[in-house]
């Protein structure tokens, strides 16, 4: 396995201004790569990006942010194209900079919270899988995958499941589709989140390890034999990320619900998360 950590543990946006210090800065706790989430496209370019991982020696992961405006399940088609633009986006950056997949809930629009009849669910799988397919064929081209993340309830109303995303997958119906698996989400959501590890399988394509209050991993109670085991199971050997959110970048803190630090600092978290992930899920 390799372990990352978001650029969300420091910074938000992230861009041109400050990926050399967060390239310089993950190198330096232990991490094998930078997962960098993209907000605002015209902040970052893949020259920058790719120089100052090369210069601290470590790999690069694409993460979307799907706010309102980039919402492939949107009533109206104009914003769905946006969606697929941005993802293309997206796309073409990981491309550009060696990462493999495009992670992130791109199916929706984050915080999206209605009580839909069955026609109107309908809908929307309906749009997300037709627009997603589309975007997929484009990533196909350029040697990249999707990796969709299924949120708990109180930030999508559309994936919650690992259920939900395997059928989201098959609907879909691309080889180079499948899931972000999170622990943070699947703590809420999931009856039992080893099983619901293994009922991906092969699908998994990232995983965020991330502890039940967004804290350093094993600082919590999320059970991590039964995570590594499933994981063993499952076949994933991939890219082990860290993800978490300070209440001092307030955009994301309101998001995500984040109103007190879970750690003294990004830095212990990332360093405290990284010492223990490297003991519980080994390579």
């Amino acid at each position: 396995m390799r372990f990352g950590a978001s650029t969300f543990i420091w910074a938000s946006p992230f861009g041109d201004d400050n990926v050399a210090e967060l390239t310089q800065r993950a190198a330096g706790l232990g991490f094998d790569v930078l997962e960098v989430c993209i907000e605002d496209p015209s902040l970052v370019s893949a020259e920058a990006i790719r120089d100052a991982a090369q210069a601290a020696g470590v790999g690069v992961s694409v993460c979307g942010a799907f706010g309102p405006d980039r919402d492939v399940t949107h009533e109206d088609a104009a914003v769905r194209r946006q969606g697929v633009q941005y993802l293309r986006t997206c796309i073409d950056l990981a491309a550009a900079v060696g990462s493999t997949d495009v992670s992130g809930p791109m199916y929706s629009a984050t915080g999206k919270a209605r009580l839909l009849t069955d026609a109107e669910r309908e809908q929307q799988w309906a749009w997300g899988a037709e627009c997603l397919a589309e975007v997929a064929d484009y990533a196909a081209d350029r040697g990249v995958g999707l990796a969709m993340e299924p949120l708990n309830r109180f930030e999508t109303d559309m994936v919650n499941t690992v259920e939900q995303g395997v059928r989201l997958c098959e609907r879909i119906g691309r080889d180079n589709v499948g899931l972000l698996l999170d622990t943070f989400h699947m703590n809420i959501e999931e009856k039992d989140i080893g099983t619901a590890i293994r009922a991906a399988g092969g699908l998994v394509r990232n995983f965020h390890a991330c502890e039940n209050d967004r804290g350093a991993p094993g600082s919590g109670h999320v059970d991590w034999g039964p995570v590594a085991a499933a994981l063993a199971d499952a076949g994933y050997d991939g890219l082990v990320v860290i993800e978490s959110f300070t209440p001092t970048i307030k955009e994301i803190a309101r998001a995500v619900s984040t109103w007190r630090p879970v750690a003294a600092s990004g830095d212990d978290l990332a360093r405290d998360g990284l010492a223990f992930l490297r003991e519980a899920l080994p390579a």
